[in-house]
């Protein structure tokens, strides 16, 4: 597990105007996927959005420590990790902790999405990764909690 520092802000600017920063907890038990997220979503997913900080997750029991210790805008959770896979991880969070921050969930395929819907995901999106996909997912999931 990689952290970086953590920080929640809802706006930046003196008056609150600018983009949203968002703290995310990323989950993949694989690198190059934890990469190629960071690499989609980028510092600016859409013009009203702004990456704060990343915490980058390995294994299930850091996922569920981060969660249940910080506060975060957004959870991305690979579908395709193992042991445990961000599905199946989406449906635990969405179930065990209240107020669960939103979740995107990474996909194996775009026929998944029936896991995803089923998981209790607020976004998905199927791997390979698009950025536009991604960055379109990130503000559909957290445009419930604005």
């Amino acid at each position: 597990m990689a952290s970086t520092a953590m920080t929640h802000a809802a706006t930046t600017g003196a008056q609150g105007t600018g983009p949203r920063e968002l703290s995310i907890l990323l989950y993949s038990d694989d690198i190059t996927t934890r990469d190629a997220v960071r690499a989609a979503v980028g510092r600016r997913p859409s013009r009203n959005l702004a990456v704060a900080s990343w915490l980058e997750c390995a294994t299930l029991p850091a996922v569920l420590e981060a969660v249940e210790s910080e506060r975060f805008d957004l959870l991305i959770l690979d579908g395709e990790a193992a042991p445990a896979g961000g599905l199946g991880v989406c449906r635990q969070l969405k179930n065990e902790i209240f107020d669960c921050p939103p979740v995107l969930v990474l996909t194996g395929r775009a026929q998944d999405v029936w896991l995803a819907a089923w998981s209790l995901a607020d976004a998905a999106v199927s791997q390979p990764l698009d950025a536009l996909a991604v960055c379109a997912a990130v503000e559909q999931a957290v445009a419930g909690n604005a």
